[in-house]
Order: structure tokens, then sequence, then C-alpha cells
């Protein structure tokens, strides 16, 4: 029975590990396929590095899946220039 058991542990661990490299391996992906959708400038942690145009000041953001930054709010002018400027290409970056 110990065997069994030591299996099953072993069996057990080495598959939690294989879906943390899986699940780590998707979001570094996802992550690339943002920033080249966007094609900006990112930082050390892969944040694009943009100047946010409604506070005026430069930002390290992620980008959601259609490539606006997390912060984007529909409602605010200056929002959605910053996301016609990030899908034109002329938004500007540090």
């Amino acid at each position: 029975m110990g065997d069994r058991r030591r299996l099953k542990r072993f069996l057990r661990t080495k598959l939690r590990s294989a879906g943390r490299q899986v699940e780590e391996a998707r979001q570094a992906y996802e992550s690339a396929r943002k920033r080249a959708l966007a094609d900006l400038p990112t930082d050390d942690e892969g944040h694009a590095r943009i100047v946010c145009r409604r506070h005026a000041e430069r930002r390290a953001v992620d980008l959601d899946e259609e490539a606006r930054p997390v912060c984007y709010d529909a409602d605010h002018v200056d929002c959605r220039g910053c996301v016609e400027d990030i899908r034109e290409g002329r938004i500007e970056t540090w």
C-alpha cells in the first residue's frame, strides 16, 4: 500500500506542476500576442509603456484582449482617443 500512495502523490505533484507550467506559458503567450497587436514598447514585466491622455502621465499598463489599456473607460473621450492612437500607431510612449 505504501508504494501505491507514494506513486499517487508523485503523479499528483507532477500533474500540478505541469498544470502550472501550462498556465504560465498560456499567460506569456497572451501577453505577447496583445503587445504584438498593439506594437508598443514594454517594461521588464511586459506592461505597455504609454503616456495616458486622460491623466497626462506616463503609465505602464496591461492590455486587454482588444489591445486596450486595462484603465480604458469607454465613456471618456480621452480614453477613446488613446485607443484610436494605439490602433493607428501614433500613441505617445516612453
